[in-house]
């Protein structure tokens, strides 16, 4: 089953470094992030929870939990983590799931055919469990990205992405190519331009279709 954008993101029940989690409790009135990888102990991915862990203030004050997906045990991630803090410098204050049945890897989409193993496993047979996953309070996924093993992705623009949909969530707004947060936002081609005004104040008209505003009055 593939996962697209707007689908009630797939419910779960699995063991983590945190516990039992079952998604969808875990999220609350919260938003979430999944981001998963292929195998513990991996050098890209260690840079990359690294990078998350740093980032676990931002994520909090964007009222965002974060959750680790791997194909590896609990046992395997408590001792993982150790190396995530060592090289970040920073705890890696998120759970990670344990997948060693590929349970959550199959529900959301994540191998290519062929890669079902479960027994001796090396990350090149789950080298495409490296997504991410965005998912809104109301438990729909807003965004998803799948990156390939040799490309280390960018948590930078990860929380620009999550910055994005908060700001244009349930409002008549959307943003630029490259919007960071302060910048101009386009308005929505739902209103007109006295209704535009009327909501934003001053807009620039660049098109008939694309126009300019300033985040708030």
């Amino acid at each position: 089953m593939s996962i697209r954008i707007d689908d009630i993101a797939p419910n779960f029940t699995v063991d983590s470094t945190d516990g039992s989690i079952t998604l969808h409790d875990w999220i609350g009135d919260s938003y979430a992030i999944l981001f998963s990888h292929p195998k513990d102990f991996t050098p890209v991915c260690t840079t990359e929870f690294g990078a998350v862990a740093q980032l676990v203030p931002e994520f909090v004050k964007r009222n965002t939990k974060v959750m680790g997906v791997s194909v590896d045990s609990v046992e395997e991630h408590m001792k993982w983590k150790r190396d995530i803090e060592a090289f970040s410098g920073a705890p890696a204050d998120f759970p990670i799931i344990d997948d060693t049945s590929l349970e959550v890897s199959k529900l959301y989409d994540m191998l290519p055919a062929g890669a079902y193993l479960t027994e001796n496993r090396t990350p090149a047979n789950s080298s495409t469990v490296r997504t991410v996953f965005i998912i809104g309070p109301d438990k729909k996924v807003r965004l998803t990205m799948s990156y390939p093993m040799s490309v280390g992705r960018n948590f930078a623009e990860i929380l620009r992405a999550l910055d994005a949909i908060q700001m244009t969530d349930g409002a008549p707004i959307a943003t630029p190519a490259d919007w960071v947060p302060g910048q101009d936002v386009i308005v929505a081609l739902g209103l007109n331009d006295e209704q535009a005004k009327e909501e934003f104040g001053d807009i620039d008209i660049k098109l008939p279709y694309l126009r300019f505003a300033k985040a708030s009055k």
